[in-house]
């Protein structure tokens, strides 16, 4: 790796300055030939990076081939429980923290490559990453941040010019992304495994300053950031659950303590509601099916508590006492936001009892399931009977008679519809769109990509030129499986 001035960037290296246990420092591989397919220039302008300048001598930034003087990319540690088991030794084994910078807004944030290669953490990996993988990651994430769901963002996606081995030989690609951090349940986890409390300690006195700055001022500063973290991961499922969105591999290094969205890997939008919908391949038991999302955000907290035990009390049977009672609360906030949600989606009125509103959603809940609905195109549609035409919603439905008694019930409730267009989006990354999306780009056709990001970025404002975009795929399209690209 050189290091080449850079004087429209300063990288501070804090996460390894502090937790140095935590962070190898490492080099990029080089990248044979890189190009960049597509790049954030809205995001980098926030960052106060200048896209001309990426595309041009800051290249070697998106690839960490080339970093501002000073900087320290470093192999972040972290263990995590994966699909229920345990694995003491994670860590980034195809990625590396670049280091941090501060946004125009004064906020703190991680530059991150996923694709850079192979280091001490690749357990056997190759360190590097597809095109389709990478630019899903950047589809995905960016529709999420449009949805308004905290999420990591793509800032670019590099090709590198070096192949890479998976079931065929494909394009290789580095993903540069932005994040709050990249603090896990995993890195809490990982720093309990080595007994040092110390280091326990450090990284919840980071993680506070870093993302929850009021727990330093409450009486257990430890105690308030484990329960800011539970408000803040059971939010972020509700809203998950709200947009139809399956995560499909929710392993314990892929909870944030910021309560941003994190790696996209086997990750969709459901069509036909139904909670037992599964995209990724290795998800065979269906433990991070659509309705399970909050079960399992729920049990990864539990192991979040379990690593901070020694912080909560001198006693384990104490300090268990105190977790178990904190993560409590995970069942009351979330409840709390997908109910908020699901009003919203309705365009109930505040004057509606909060029993009326959950009755009448349970009653929709048991309709969309029973006849396999297209969970986002019901939402949208659902708008215009509320302003009196039924038709659209009421087409989807086998059950005529159950949608029109649930109908008049609801529509006696003075629902509005423009409340609801501003809730229930037009687009999502429609799994049909975003195959064809990738496969064309990994054939190095960018135009299917930059028309599905053109819809996904602005979901809620219907297009002429969109339609294709808000339409469920065609039955020819089949059942859909995600895999993890690696």
């Amino acid at each position: 790796m050189t290091s080449a001035p850079t004087p429209t960037l300063a990288l501070d290296s804090r996460f390894a300055r502090e937790l140095p246990e935590l962070a190898l420092p490492w080099q990029a591989v080089d990248t044979p030939d890189p190009r960049v397919l597509i790049l954030n220039e809205p995001l980098a302008r926030e960052l106060g990076l200048d896209p001309d300048w990426l595309r041009g001598d800051g290249l070697g930034l998106l690839t960490g081939t080339r970093v501002p003087e000073g900087a320290t990319p470093v192999a972040q540690a972290y263990a995590g429980h994966q699909f229920g088991g345990y694995s003491p030794r994670l860590g980034d084994g195809r990625a590396l923290l670049l280091g941090e910078l501060v946004d125009g807004s004064g906020r703190l944030r991680d530059l991150h490559l996923k694709g850079s290669g192979r280091t001490p953490f690749s357990r056997g990996g190759d360190g590097l990453a597809a095109v389709g993988p990478m630019l899903r990651e950047h589809v995905v994430s960016e529709a999420m941040h449009a949805l308004g769901i905290p999420t990591t963002r793509s800032l670019a996606v590099v090709s590198t010019g070096r192949p890479v081995q998976r079931e065929t030989v494909l394009p290789g690609a580095v993903l540069a992304r932005v994040a709050s951090s990249h603090l896990r349940v995993g890195t809490f986890q990982y720093a309990r495994a080595t007994d040092d409390i110390d280091l326990l300690g450090r990284l919840a006195d980071h993680a506070i300053a870093r993302h929850h700055p009021a727990a330093a001022a409450a009486e257990h500063p430890h105690l308030a950031l484990f329960e800011a973290v539970v408000a803040a991961q059971a939010t972020l499922v509700a809203q998950w659950m709200l947009v139809g969105f399956v995560h499909g591999v929710m392993n314990t290094d892929n909870m944030t303590i910021s309560g941003e969205t994190i790696d996209y890997g086997p990750c969709a939008f459901i069509d036909a509601f139904d909670p037992a919908t599964v995209f990724s391949s290795i998800d065979t038991g269906g433990r991070y099916a659509y309705g399970n999302q909050p079960v399992a955000a729920e049990w990864n907290l539990a192991r979040f508590a379990e690593a901070i035990l020694p912080l909560l009390a001198d006693d384990q049977d104490a300090a268990v006492a105190i977790a178990v009672e904190s993560l409590g609360a995970f069942r009351e906030h979330y409840s709390a936001a997908w109910s908020s949600g699901m009003r919203a989606k309705l365009g109930l009125p505040d004057g509606v009892d909060r029993a009326e509103a959950s009755s009448i959603t349970a009653e929709l809940i048991a309709l969309l399931q029973a006849d396999h609905v297209d969970h986002t195109s019901f939402f949208r549609r659902l708008g215009a009977a509320a302003r009196g035409d039924a038709e659209p919603a009421r087409g989807m439905f086998l059950d005529l008679a159950g949608f029109d008694a649930w109908t008049t019930r609801w529509l006696a409730l003075g629902p509005d519809a423009a409340a609801m267009d501003c809730t229930n989006p037009v687009y999502v990354p429609r799994n049909h769109l975003v195959e064809e999306a990738l496969t064309a780009a990994t054939d190095g056709d960018l135009a299917p990509l930059d028309r599905l990001l053109e819809a996904v970025s602005s979901p809620y404002d219907e297009r002429s030129g969109l339609e294709r975009h808000a339409e469920p795929a065609p039955d020819s399209f089949g059942a859909y499986t995600t895999f993890c690209g690696t």
